[in-house]
């Protein structure tokens, strides 16, 4: 098949487009052909690989119209993956794509990557004529297929679960990758992605306040630039309250940024020798989490705050959550890890078992099944009602 994914697309910088690209690899490797369709920033510029055929400017209502377009009479493709996130696309709560979708006469899938579980009435509205007249819906969790189900009214033949694939990482000894970072003899805490308010970084900070005093050699990584929608509004305001804090604090020899984005070999390094991982996420309703997932598929011992995602996916022994979003709680668990190496070893292999299975060919091979499924489907019930939105 010869499928088009429309989302974000690197080199922009952020979780969607790190994904879509994932997903291409993933994909290509079943053997599909993929082409990409880029939802791109107004005011920026990227370059593209060859694989982009189409650029979607965010706020021009009528680059939606010509992609929808260009689908239709020039590309060769089968079928649409639309990667849905309400802040990708243009107009109030991203309502533009709606647009594109109403004028596709080729079937077209979605991913949900934000499924909010108590939404206004007018994203509430996008999401579910989105997805009603999709030919499938795809989610990456159990609670979003349910929400996807009660509260977006959409059919749960449509509803399909297939989780947050990862890059197949290579487990290295953590201590020669310590000595090569000039971090031996450290405890590393570490958390990464791109900065900005909502990630919970505050709390992780605050939470070294009673740990240092009992082990003196923790470092705590904040690993990733500042995201660049945030940095062109604000600048590094975020990123310099944080350096602020760590310094009312006394923690400047417990905390490091890493300002960059790491490529996929950096992350595998970092990940590695990486003791304990923490996601201290401030909001319950986060529905999903590429970090977390990483951090799993890397087999990392994990803190995390009791969001949505974390607690469908740390259960079993596979994490430890903080039910209150408190550096006190935190820091507990921390040190509860710090304290039992063979506790750490448990958690460590425990989520590694889960996240192994993310792997992105694993992952591939699930959205490949799934194609196959439509494509007969397809056969079998021919010609396609397509509802209007």
């Amino acid at each position: 098949m010869t499928i088009i994914n429309l989302g974000t697309y690197p080199p922009k910088q952020c979780g969607i487009a790190t994904f879509s690209q994932d997903l291409r690899n993933g994909l290509e490797l079943c053997g599909q052909r993929v082409e990409v369709i880029s939802i791109s920033d107004s005011s920026i510029p990227y370059q593209y690989g060859s694989e982009v055929k189409f650029t979607i400017r965010q706020e021009e209502k009528s680059d939606y119209y010509h992609a929808a377009q260009y689908i239709n009479k020039q590309s060769q493709a089968n079928m649409v993956i639309i990667q849905h996130e309400y802040g990708i696309f243009g107009g109030p709560d991203g309502e533009y794509i709606l647009g594109l979708a109403k004028k596709l006469n080729k079937p077209y899938i979605v991913i949900t990557h934000t499924v909010l579980p108590s939404p206004k009435r007018h994203p509430q509205s996008i999401l579910h004529r989105l997805c009603s007249n999709a030919a499938a819906v795809v989610c990456m969790t159990k609670r979003s297929a349910r929400l996807l189900s009660d509260m977006y009214s959409i059919p749960s033949s449509l509803i399909h679960v297939i989780s947050h694939g990862v890059p197949e990482f290579t487990r290295n000894e953590p201590a020669e990758l310590k000595e090569k970072y000039g971090l031996q003899g450290k405890t590393i805490i570490s958390t990464f992605g791109l900065l900005g308010p909502g990630k919970g970084l505050e709390m992780g900070i605050k939470a070294l306040v009673p740990l240092v005093k009992t082990y003196p050699d923790i470092l705590y990584l904040i690993l990733g630039q500042t995201h660049p929608v945030l940095k062109a509004r604000e600048g590094e305001s975020y990123r310099q309250m944080l350096q602020n804090l760590v310094n009312e604090l006394g923690l400047q020899s417990h905390v490091r940024f890493v300002n960059k984005f790491l490529d996929d070999d950096e992350l595998n390094d970092y990940l590695n020798l990486t003791d304990i991982y923490l996601s201290p996420y401030p909001n319950r309703d986060q529905a999903v989490s590429g970090t977390l997932a990483f951090a799993a598929g890397a087999g990392k011992a994990i803190v995390s705050t009791a969001y949505a995602y974390a607690l469908e996916i740390l259960g079993n022994g596979r994490g430890l959550l903080a039910l209150e979003n408190n550096p006190e709680q935190i820091a507990k668990l921390l040190g509860k890890i710090i304290a039992n190496p063979s506790l750490k070893k448990s958690l460590e292999e425990n989520a590694y078992q889960l996240g192994r299975t993310w792997s992105w060919p694993n992952i591939g091979r699930q959205y490949c099944s799934l194609f196959s499924a439509l494509e007969q489907a397809e056969q079998e019930e021919s010609p396609l009602h397509y509802a209007r939105l």
